[in-house]
């Protein structure tokens, strides 16, 4: 039966009863269910890896641990570790390395089809007390960066797909970061630091890591211009790392610009640690926004080949470490304390997919 003669048969019964065909509540379907698609299915299909950082929330006990490691195996398909793999965790004394915690982490992620990205080698933060407080020559301070690389790097060789060599090398004015290496090596400490890794393990990606420099501006000029000599030089750097720490609604100018003009010096370039935090006080209010932000920067790396990693640095709210830095903001990630997905979830995996 048509639609018009169903239609005339229905108004001819509802006039005997007295309504009208506009009476009548339409039928409409209902909402289509949430898409339980994994983030890790979406970014296979496009070759590319969605990862977060973890270490703590790995070692929940409990119902919490069940959840945290549940949900990250199920929507990532790469695991950084947040602090087991910096240089106080992992070599605690001049001749002792501490390799166990991250060790954990690795076989897990191999146990769960997982590429590991190895975070990081050289830090002007986080190093061991015994380094910086240390009385060393220039030579000893050079011996003891490559003995630390060789050890890492080679620790994990074949089981690592790309490291942090060096991270956060430069200030927010653009200029060398003063600390333990600059200061008791110099510059070349930078170069020296590829070469090394480069030496412990011919085949990993080696990446430079930094934050403020995911849009075009001062800071960026300054990383493009740091990495252009390396690649120039023929020093062994495969990409560079965009951190990607935002407050919601202030994603930077320019971002396919600046992702090109790396792309074009035949380097990757990765999102390596992202989140956008919102101001607790309005939260709620900030969400979709929020979500809004995610989807427009990952679509941003998507646009480029050299862009086929993005990770989040951490991925439910019950672990960032946003509060404890930020005062006043928080809420960073995409699964809530609860491991709920966020909109910012569906907004990544609607743009994954």
């Amino acid at each position: 039966m048509t639609w018009l003669a169903l239609r005339l048969v229905m108004t001819s019964w509802l006039a005997a009863c007295g309504s009208s065909v506009t009476d009548v509540t339409p039928i409409t379907n209902n909402p289509p269910p949430a898409d339980t698609t994994p983030l890790r299915t979406y970014a296979a299909r496009r070759n590319m890896y969605i990862g977060a950082a973890i270490d703590r929330g790995f070692r929940y006990t409990g119902s919490d641990g069940t959840n945290f490691r549940n949900t990250f195996t199920r929507q990532f398909n790469m695991l950084v570790a947040e602090n087991d793999m910096k240089h106080d965790h992992i070599h605690p004394a001049q001749t002792t390395y501490r390799f166990a915690p991250a060790d954990s982490l690795v076989a897990f992620a191999e146990q769960n089809s997982m590429k590991v990205r190895g975070h990081t080698l050289v830090f002007h933060n986080q190093n061991a007390s015994w380094l910086t407080s240390g009385t060393w020559t220039k030579d000893q301070a050079k011996q003891l960066l490559v003995d630390h690389i060789t050890n890492v790097v080679g620790h994990y060789k074949g089981k690592v797909m790309e490291w942090d060599v060096v991270n956060e090398v430069l200030g927010d004015n653009g200029a060398l970061r003063p600390g333990f290496y600059l200061n008791t090596i110099g510059p070349e400490y930078i170069e020296l630091a590829f070469r090394t890794a480069r030496a412990a393990d011919p085949d990993v990606g080696l990446f430079y890591n930094d934050y403020n420099i995911e849009g075009i501006g001062a800071k960026s000029d300054s990383a493009y211009k740091l990495v252009a000599d390396l690649v120039a030089r023929g020093v062994p750097i495969t990409g560079v790392g965009f951190e990607s720490h935002f407050i919601v609604g202030q994603l930077p100018p320019n971002v396919d610009a600046n992702i090109q003009r790396f792309a074009a010096l035949g380097l990757k370039v990765h999102i390596t640690e992202l989140d956008i935090r919102v101001p607790l006080s309005s939260a709620a209010a900030s969400l979709q926004t929020q979500a809004q932000n995610y989807r427009d920067y990952v679509a941003s790396c998507m646009r480029f080949p050299a862009c086929d990693v993005v990770v989040l640095w951490g991925f439910t709210d019950k672990e960032s470490w946003i509060p404890s830095t930020f005062s006043g903001f928080g809420d960073a990630l995409i699964f809530d304390a609860f491991f709920q997905p966020k909109p910012a979830f569906a907004a990544l995996q609607a743009q994954l997919k």
